[in-house]
């Protein structure tokens, strides 16, 4: 097993640094770092509910050396770049790692992209991208000034969304 892979869903808060939490995978997809209490979120971005037939592994707030997070496994799939930009929506320190033959091949912080397109659904129920015009939603990702979290400015109507944006995911 990798040194990089073993570290996976331990928990400081155990007192037990052998513990494991999560067993290794094969091939897949490690994404570690998560805002904790987010990895529900995550799964739903991801399709996996109860048709999902690969194997999947989640510690919810377990503590790690930067604090306290969520950790996903899912065995057997890699994600595709507009998964990594919507997670960078919910969690945007998350890290995406690749694993072929248990080992970590790719490890890579999530990016916040400046802007989405398709991903999210404007809050404005008057914006061009609700009606039935075939207008894909685009937003400017920044960030807000006082509470430091990302805000997404949609680029047809200027309605700015700060807070439970996982609400709007399409």
């Amino acid at each position: 097993m990798n040194g990089d892979q073993s570290n996976y869903g331990r928990s400081k808060k155990l007192g037990d640094k052998n513990d494991l939490r999560i067993k290794a995978i094969e091939n897949g997809t490690v994404i570690d770092h998560i805002k904790p209490g987010q990895a529900l979120h995550v799964l739903h971005i991801l399709g996996v509910n109860d048709n999902f037939t690969n194997t999947v592994s989640i510690v919810m707030n377990t503590g790690g050396e930067r604090g306290d997070k969520d950790v996903i496994k899912i065995e057997g799939r890699e994600l595709t770049e507009k998964e990594v930009e919507t997670i960078a929506l919910l969690s945007p320190k998350a890290t995406v790692n690749i694993i072929r033959d248990f080992e970590v091949v790719s490890k890579r912080k999530i990016r916040t992209p400046e802007s989405i397109c398709g991903i999210v659904k404007c809050v404005n129920p008057n914006c061009i991208t609700n009606s039935n015009e075939p207008a894909e939603t685009r937003f400017i990702v920044t960030e807000n000034e006082k509470t430091k979290t990302l805000a997404l400015r949609c680029v047809f109507c200027e309605s700015v969304m700060t807070t439970e944006l996982f609400n709007y995911i399409l």
